[in-house]
């Protein structure tokens, strides 16, 4: 008896979230990632692509056959949490027509203001690893696939002991953010009143073309 496998929705949306943390990928790369044969990756991506939830160019590589490099389309950086969404841009457009724009603006940062010290209760007062560590957990239960990383010794510089990185690979707040781009500074403000002993610089931009957000967190 003859059994057929069915794509399975978990691997398919590993796929997504692998695409949605490199920015691009093979299938070989993907299927070395995820542990898997590259015949049954072909397949999800074949799905995928039918879902129009990836994209891909063909790259020539060497004397060799050009190879696919896939990304996730529109569409597939739409499958990711998005916590306010129009709703949140259609009354901050309404608001902007009412108040103006400078009182929207002032609501904007008195709500960062507010989350920051949210943020900074809960963090609570370990060491700025601990803190990092669970700043990142508060924003990946609010949608954001966030993680963060201790930057090598090696790559310290002026006398900095220690340096952490903090990514976004999404943004749960990307249609208010595209409409407003003032929220993303204060975003980087929030960070910087969370963490009141570090200094903290935007790296990487997505609203700038870039697959993510990035946070350097230096200890003072």
């Amino acid at each position: 008896m003859t059994t057929t496998q069915h794509p399975s929705p978990s691997t398919k949306q590993d796929i997504l979230q692998h695409l949605l943390k490199q920015d691009h990928a093979t299938a070989q790369a993907l299927a070395e990632a995820l542990e898997i044969s590259p015949q049954a990756i072909r397949r999800h991506l074949k799905d995928l692509e039918t879902e129009e939830l990836i994209e891909y160019q063909s790259v020539s590589v060497g004397m060799g056959r050009p190879q696919h490099v896939y990304q996730l389309s529109r569409k597939g950086r739409d499958r990711f949490p998005n916590h306010y969404g129009e709703f949140a841009v259609s009354l901050l457009d309404t608001l902007t027509e009412t108040v103006g724009k400078e009182q929207v603006s002032t609501i904007l940062q008195k709500q960062w203001e507010r989350k920051a010290m949210e943020y900074r209760q809960r963090v609570g007062r370990g060491s700025v690893k601990e803190r990092v560590a669970k700043l990142v957990e508060l924003r990946q239960s609010e949608g954001y696939m966030a993680e963060w990383y201790a930057v090598e010794s090696s790559n310290l510089t002026n006398g900095v002991s220690e340096q952490f990185m903090l990514k976004e690979h999404n943004c749960a707040i990307s249609n208010v953010a595209e409409s407003f781009p003032s929220v993303c500074g204060h975003e980087l403000e929030m960070f910087a009143a969370v963490l009141p002993d570090c200094i903290v610089e935007r790296t990487h931009w997505i609203n700038n073309g870039e697959h993510e957000c990035g946070y350097l967190i230096k200890a003072r």
